[in-house]
């Protein structure tokens, strides 16, 4: 048992397995954030390009809704009926939420491997010389005095 518990902090603390917490945290607060942007901001002025219509609300009724039958006591006879619905509108709001995210996840992604690009193009810092190079320059720089 000891042996599992001591596998499992290894893994715990490995920088994969935070990194992967991080992301999920993070994955969590980026969906509120793309589904507020689509259905708060993109969504209505598709709405408005396409004549006002709500995406949401479209939808085909395949069997009309039966209201409920009341007697003259008041008493329900037969409860009411929903419509059945074949709501297009909402999956045509999920679809364009998916290209949303997918874009956006493209974008940032794109940015941070540029990013990386960039750092790893960036001139590195030269290397210390070595104890040879120094030992050589300084019997140069003593050569050159003694000229």
């Amino acid at each position: 048992m000891k042996k599992f518990f001591k596998e499992f902090r290894e893994f715990a603390v490995k920088g994969n397995a935070v990194d992967m917490a991080v992301a999920v945290v993070i994955g969590a607060a980026f969906t509120a954030i793309v589904t507020s942007l689509v259905n708060d901001l993109i969504m209505p002025c598709i709405g408005v390009l396409v004549g006002g219509a709500d995406f949401a609300n479209l939808a085909i009724t395949l069997k009309e809704g039966v209201p409920a039958v009341v007697n003259a006591a008041g008493e329900v006879v037969t409860p009411a009926k929903d419509p059945v619905l074949f709501s297009y509108g909402k999956f045509i709001n999920a679809i364009i939420s998916f290209i949303i995210v997918a874009l956006t996840i493209f974008l940032v992604v794109k940015a941070i491997n540029k990013m990386k690009k960039k750092q790893e193009e960036a001139p590195a810092a030269p290397a210390e010389p070595s104890e040879e190079v120094k030992l050589l320059t300084e019997i140069r720089d003593l050569l050159k005095k003694s000229e």
